[in-house]
C-alpha cells in the first residue's frame, strides 16, 4: 500500500530543559517515516534546500521527486514547556508541486504555507482518503517571525479526516468543543479528531469517540501529531476501522511520548504501537451528540 505525504521537511532547533538540539523534521519526515514502520510505500512532495541531508530520506526508502529548491528548508525555532511549544521561524523554503500519485491516501499537513489552494485542489481531486492537517494553513508570523495563529478561510470540502486542537479548531469554526466538531462536520469531513494535551475525541456521525493518553512525563512534544496523523490514516487504509485505526494512533503518539527521545528517533516500532492500540481499544468512551 501507498501513502502520499505533502509538507516541507524542516530543520528544527529544539530548546527542551535548557538544552538545544538541532534536529531534521517537518511532518513529512514524521509522517513518512512513520509510515514505512508499516510497510507503506511513500510517496513525499516536499521542498528542501542544499542544507537538507537527503540521504536520510532515502536510507528510508521514501520517493520525494521534484523536491530539490536553491532555497534553504525551512527551519524553525522550537521552545518547548511540557506540552506547551512557542515557534518562531527563521527561514522558508518555496511552495511545494504537486504533480500525481496513484497512493491509496493522502496526508496535507504544511507547516508554514508550503502548501496554495491551487495545490490543495489538486490532491483533493487525486486522493481516495485525504487527512488534512491544518496547522501550517493557519500560522502567520509577527514581525519578530514568531508564530501565531490566525482565523482562515480554508476549503475543507472533500476531506475525508483532520486533526486539529482547541486553538486550531477556533480560527475555522465557532463555539465550544462540541460545538466546532460538528461544524467542521458539517464542512464534509467524516472524521473530526480534536486533541487536547492529553485527550483525544473523534466526532463520526452523531457519536464522539474519546481515549486519554495516560498522564506521565512529558519530553520533546514535536512530531507527536504527526506521528498521530500518519498511524491513524495507515490504519483507516488498511483496515477500514475508525474506532481501530483512533487506537492505532493514540498507541503510536503514547508509545512516542514514553520514549523520552527527541527529533525523529522517537518514532516508535510497529509492535510498541499495537500493545498500546489494544490497551486504548478496550477504554474507549463513546457519547451521542
Amino acid at each position: 500500500m501507498k501513502l502520499a505525504v505533502i509538507s516541507h521537511c524542516a530543520i528544527d532547533t529544539i530548546t527542551l530543559n535548557g538544552n538545544n538540539f538541532e534536529q531534521i523534521g517537518g511532518a513529512s519526515c514524521y509522517c513518512g517515516i512513520t509510515a514505512r514502520q508499516f510497510k507503506f510505500d511513500v510517496d513525499l512532495f516536499t521542498k528542501f534546500g542544499p542544507d537538507f541531508p537527503k540521504q536520510y530520506l532515502s536510507e528510508h526508502d521514501i520517493n520525494f521527486p521534484n523536491s530539490e529548491s536553491v532555497k534553504n528548508t525551512t527551519k524553525f525555532a522550537i521552545s518547548i514547556n511540557g506540552s506547551d511549544r512557542t515557534l518562531r521561524l527563521e527561514n522558508e523554503c518555496e511552495q511545494i508541486d504537486y504533480s500525481s500519485s496513484n497512493a491509496d491516501g493522502h496526508i496535507a499537513s504544511p507547516i508554514y504555507h508550503e502548501i496554495s489552494d491551487e495545490t490543495l485542489k489538486k490532491i483533493k481531486h487525486d486522493s481516495n482518503f485525504l487527512f488534512v492537517d491544518p496547522q501550517g494553513f493557519l500560522r502567520r508570523k509577527d514581525s519578530s517571525n514568531n508564530i501565531f495563529l490566525e482565523k482562515t478561510n480554508l476549503d475543507l470540502s472533500d476531506v475525508n479526516a483532520i486533526k486539529v486542537n482547541p486553538e486550531e479548531s477556533a480560527q475555522l469554526v465557532n463555539g465550544t468543543s462540541d460545538e466546532m466538531m460538528l461544524a467542521l462536520q458539517k464542512k464534509g469531513i467524516q472524521y473530526v479528531i480534536l486533541t487536547n494535551k492529553t485527550d483525544v475525541s473523534m466526532l463520526v456521525k452523531d457519536k464522539i469517540y474519546s481515549i486519554t493518553l495516560p498522564n506521565r512525563q512529558i519530553n520533546d512534544t514535536t512530531g507527536i501529531g504527526d506521528i498521530f496523523c500518519a498511524s491513524f490514516t495507515c490504519a483507516m487504509i488498511k483496515e477500514k476501522d475508525f474506532l481501530w485505526a483512533l487506537c492505532f494512533a493514540g498507541g503510536a503518539a503514547q508509545a512516542a511520548l514514553e520514549s523520552k527521545n527527541i527529533g525523529l528517533q522517537k518514532i516508535p516500532k510497529k509492535g510498541a504501537i499495537e500493545n498500546n492500540a489494544s490497551y486504548f481499544y478496550n477504554l474507549v468512551k463513546f457519547r451521542d451528540l
